[in-house]
């Protein structure tokens, strides 16, 4: 009997160690955060202070901060496994995250950065790529990727992430959601680690610009101030005549301040000719150089100076580390890092001479109350994989519209403006060094008459469009259906989004999407989609069979025997409902 025991006892501590690695491999799996996250943790406001004083300003918020903050007792990750095992946990949190907590916000976790907060595409080799809500086949931008993503996802109503070269704008921009760039040393860079201190800022997103600019309020720490409306309202022609959909997107904002402030403070500018004026050390270094007439244009030529400024300053606070550990780095970012032509001092001399200048030009050109129009970026996200991502070329023209801001130290917020060909579009507006709570005062007037203006421009786009819109989504279910057969899971989630997009009253899209989920172990959304396409089609024995197995996997194995039960309810003779049932029963007969 006491041999019996012992057996007894070593098969069910066999199976709880079992039960406890299939947990632990499901949590990996399961991706119901759409990769946005590396941590789940949680900061608590402190209590709300007794009438008649004023609630906290920021009360009832949660919020997620890019894994390059430091938080007391938690080492902070910087996107790279081998950072994170040779650095010891923070003995402050920074006063950023601090300044929020105390403000009333709730912090529920660390998002996912590019490696070492150094890309700009959001792809990473460490983590799971974060998927982008808005267009799922495509990349969230980076560096700043989870924070984004987590706001577009709805998962809290603000994050934090840094910007350099375009790291916060370049993900909203992407996502679909609010992007602010604050002026270039407003907001402390305390507790932060550093890429390029000359060009780092602290950002945030949000879907609400009410809540960009609380955020906005409790970090710039600004004094009172009436609102002002903007004098000057300058729209950069040539910009978006480069840029898909830009005329769309220019016509929209100008009529939105027709609207609001009347047409006279509107003024059309060519911003290549305007800066090639402005700032001779761009010329004469664009006379030098024997690069195509798209590569030195005034902002790509910018943006190269930028990005020799990030790459000079990065390798100054890391390349010690990077030798000494010899990480293994992504390696687009590591050709970033190593590679290029040699950086000289005459190099860092232009750099800083073409900012002096361009933040000269843009105070000229906006003056105390003005604000530049441009595009947020100059192209589409990216498929996930398309080997432009890996090119120099595609890291210039993803940062081209951002080296405005970030070489003046101006401030810069990326507004959404709707979708065109199913990717999300957006325009942004900057402002000169200093202006941030003007600028997140003048988007908090002029936001609901963008959407307005922007909705309408949509739909006169599409109202010639011979395709209805259910047609379409059968196209997208069709391309997502051939994606699924050659085993490309994550291309045929991205169809049957659109699919679902188009015309959500369907269940096999949700169906489909839940099938391609199955493959990819993302169980909870397999089963959240399954009961959309139950809710939809009660008859849809495939919907069943899939939450069956969904509910099995995630450890819900009661209801997964109904959901088995009820496909054979339904077909009595389907073999794999059949089967799965009779497993089941044995654990519950």
């Amino acid at each position: 009997m006491a041999s019996q025991a012992a057996n007894l006892w070593v098969l069910l501590g066999l199976g709880l160690a079992g039960i406890l690695i299939m947990t632990r491999k499901l949590k990996k799996a399961v991706k119901a955060d759409f990769g946005a996250f590396v941590e789940r943790l949680q900061l608590l406001p402190p209590p709300q202070p007794p009438p008649p004083k004023a609630p906290h300003p920021l009360t009832g918020l949660s919020f997620a901060i890019s894994d390059v903050f430091d938080i007391n007792g938690f080492v902070t990750g910087f996107g790279n496994p081998e950072w994170s095992r040779t650095h010891e946990p923070a003995s402050q949190t920074s006063p950023v995250v601090s300044a929020l907590v105390e403000g009333g916000a709730t912090c529920t976790g660390r998002t996912v950065v590019d490696d070492m907060a150094f890309g700009i595409s959001g792809e990473h080799i460490h983590y799971d790529t974060p998927t982008n809500p808005a267009a799922p086949a495509r990349i969230p931008g980076g560096s700043s990727s989870g924070a984004a993503v987590a706001v577009a996802a709805k998962f809290v109503d603000f994050s934090l992430g840094t910007d350099a070269v375009g790291g916060v704008r370049v993900p909203a921009a992407y996502c679909g959601v609010l992007g602010f760039r604050p002026s270039h040393g407003t907001v402390a860079h305390t507790g932060i680690i550093p890429v390029s201190a000359s060009l780092d800022t602290v950002g945030w997103f949000a879907r609400d610009p009410s809540i960009l600019r609380r955020v906005g309020h409790v970090l710039l720490q600004v004094p009172f101030a009436s609102q002002r409306n903007p004098r000057n309202v300058v729209i950069a022609d040539d910009c978006f005549q480069s840029v898909n959909s830009g005329g769309r997107v220019s016509q929209a904002v100008i009529k939105a301040v027709e609207k609001l402030f009347g047409r006279q403070i509107i003024r059309h500018e060519n911003l290549e000719a305007y800066l090639n004026s402005k700032i001779p050390s761009l010329k004469q270094f664009a006379s030098k150089k024997s690069n195509t007439e798209r590569k030195s244009s005034s902002t790509n030529l910018l943006a190269y100076f930028m990005h020799i400024l990030k790459r000079h300053e990065f390798k100054q606070n890391h390349l010690e580390w990077i030798n000494a550990a010899k990480p293994n780095l992504d390696p687009v970012i590591s050709t970033q890092i190593q590679g290029g032509p040699e950086i000289t001092d005459t190099n860092i001399e232009n750099c800083h001479a073409v900012r002096n200048e361009l933040r000269s030009a843009l105070n000229d050109l906006l003056k105390d109350d003005g604000i530049l129009v441009i595009p947020t970026v100059s192209e589409p996200p990216p498929k996930i994989g398309a080997k432009e991502i890996q090119s120099e070329d595609y890291q210039i023209r993803s940062c081209s519209f951002s080296s405005i801001a970030s070489m003046s130290g101006g401030c810069q917020v990326c507004v959404p403006m709707g979708f065109h060909d199913k990717c999300p579009t957006s325009v942004s507006f900057v402002a000169r060094q200093g202006g941030d709570r003007f600028l997140l005062d003048t988007i908090q007037s002029m936001y609901a008459p963008l959407q307005e203006q922007a909705e309408v421009a949509t739909k006169s786009s599409t109202s010639g469009n011979a395709i209805s819109k259910e047609a379409s989504a059968e196209m997208a279910k069709e391309k997502g259906n051939q994606a699924y057969k050659d085993k490309q899971w994550q291309k045929a989630i991205g169809f049957y989004t659109e699919a679902i997009k188009l015309n959500d009253n369907t269940a096999t899209y949700f169906s489909n999407r839940a099938a391609a989920y199955l493959e990819m172990r993302n169980f909870i959304q397999a089963e959240a989609d399954c009961s959309k396409a139950i809710d939809l089609d009660k008859k849809n024995v495939k919907a069943y069979l899939r939450r069956g197995t969904a509910r099995e996997m995630l450890g819900y194995c009661k209801e997964a025997l109904e959901d088995f039960r009820y496909a054979l309810v339904l077909e009595p003779t389907n073999k794999r409902a059949s089967q799965s049932a009779d497993r089941l029963k044995k654990l519950f007969p």
